[in-house]
C-alpha cells in the first residue's frame, strides 16, 4: 500500500495519544481507544523509510484536530462517498 498526503484512512489499532496537544487539551480528551475502523483520519505527512505518518480525525473538528504520528502498519486506505471525501491531493 502507499500513502499519500490527503489519503482518508482507518487506524487498524487503538492509539492513546501522549501529553502536549496543541490549544490546552488534555491527553484523554484525544484518547482514541475506540474499536479499530471506527474513525476516518486524513494523512497529512508520510515517512516511508522510517514507516511513519501523521494523521488527524477527519472531518475537523471546529478549532481544528490534533496531528498525530503512527506507524504506516497501523493504517488502513478508506474510500468515503465523494461529498463526504478528504480533500483531494494537490
Amino acid at each position: 500500500m502507499t500513502l499519500h498526503q490527503g489519503d482518508c484512512v482507518h487506524l487498524t489499532t487503538d492509539v492513546a495519544l501522549s501529553a502536549g496537544l496543541p490549544g490546552g487539551e488534555s491527553a484523554s480528551t484525544w484518547t482514541i481507544g475506540e474499536p479499530a475502523q471506527s474513525s476516518v483520519y486524513q494523512v497529512i505527512g508520510v515517512d516511508a523509510p522510517r514507516d511513519r505518518c501523521w494523521v488527524r480525525r477527519w472531518p475537523l473538528a471546529r478549532h481544528g484536530s490534533p496531528v498525530f504520528e503512527v506507524s504506516i502498519r497501523q493504517v488502513e486506505l478508506h474510500h468515503l462517498p465523494q461529498a463526504q471525501s478528504c480533500p483531494s491531493r494537490s
